[in-house]
């Protein structure tokens, strides 16, 4: 006798739309909060969707709401990163340059070249101040301490700030690369899955994760490769908000490598009324000369912009996340 389906997840998943129903208004000032802190977009999503998962977590053992969403993720992703910052040797630490933002103000320039020697406390000090311009109260509530500490932390790391250092390079892309996007081209869902790792661990970011070859077979992979026919009858189907599909084609997608700071990343083209554009990223780690880890980012709107920007190609938005109307 099969046994009662655990209704656990359901639970979940209903209590995480609620609670994205409210947080979500604030996810892209996290992200580009978390993009000042780490200064790299793949970091920052990273830390975006690590605060929304602990403020999630967190809620829930609450008495009541934070009377102010918008300062309780900021704080939440604060404390994230203030701890990963501490345990982080030197050598370790980002060495990307921030984002480019039109300010006229000089200070808020220089928090665009925040230097890694900046404490942890002096960075979301400055970065609240001269970026978000919270008050000195609002920031003391958030890092947890005192204005008079504010103040300090303050002078400070205004005093440390200074011009970018330059990234660091990476080893190029492996061969396993090549062979994931010829593969993904062919549409060899069966070539695809052998790059895996017996452990791989294949992620659509915010959405959902799979352990395993055969699991990410019929879940991430098999929609990387014909979820298109899903993307394009979303307004009837589900799944993604129609506002976001206009002019898409019921067309394979296809993946491009190109290198961006240092690293490889993954682009998938797809086809619209309008011509091609990019509306997914992928990074995958390498272990072996197969696929250890698998990243896909779709749902991730503010680090498709910023990327894309760079390598200066067209894209488009998927927005959020992917539970609509029930969708699953």
């Amino acid at each position: 006798m099969t046994p009662p389906p655990d209704p656990l997840p359901t639970t979940l998943r209903s209590s995480w739309q609620h609670f994205l129903d409210v947080y979500e208004p604030h996810r892209s000032e996290l992200f580009r909060y978390s993009r000042y802190l780490t200064r790299s977009p793949w970091d920052a999503e990273d830390l975006t969707q690590d605060a929304l998962a602990r403020a999630f977590v967190t809620l829930g053992q609450l008495g009541a709401a934070p009377p102010n969403p918008r300062a309780w993720l900021l704080r939440v992703a604060t404390n994230l990163w203030i701890d990963r910052a501490r345990r982080m040797r030197p050598e370790d630490a980002p060495a990307e340059a921030a984002p480019v933002q039109a300010d006229p103000r000089p200070t808020r320039e220089a928090a665009g070249t925040l230097l890694v020697r900046l404490a942890p406390q002096e960075r979301a000090a400055v970065v609240l101040k001269d970026v978000f311009d919270l008050s000195l109260e609002d920031i003391a509530e958030t890092l947890s301490t005192t204005t008079g500490a504010v103040k300090a932390a303050l002078h400070r790391g205004r005093g440390k700030l200074a011009d970018p250092e330059v990234s660091p390079t990476r080893a190029p892309a492996p061969g396993a690369l090549d062979a994931f996007c010829a593969a993904f081209n062919a549409g060899d869902l069966d070539a695809l899955t052998a790059l895996l790792l017996d452990s791989a661990i294949v992620e659509v970011v915010g959405a959902t994760t799979q352990y395993g070859p055969e699991a990410a077979r019929r879940t991430v992979l098999y929609g990387m490769l014909f979820g298109v026919a899903r993307l394009v009858d979303a307004e009837r189907r589900g799944g993604i908000e129609p506002r976001f599909i206009q002019g898409a084609r019921n067309v394979a997608p296809r993946v491009e490598a190109r290198e961006h700071r240092g690293g490889q990343v993954l682009l998938h083209w797809y086809s619209h009324a309008d011509g091609e554009a990019v509306r997914a990223l992928t990074r995958v780690r390498i272990e072996e000369g197969r696929v250890a880890h698998l990243a896909n980012y779709f749902f991730n709107p503010d680090l498709i912009a910023e990327v894309c920007t760079e390598l200066g190609v067209p894209f488009r938005s998927n927005g959020h996340r992917f539970w609509i109307d029930g969708a699953c």
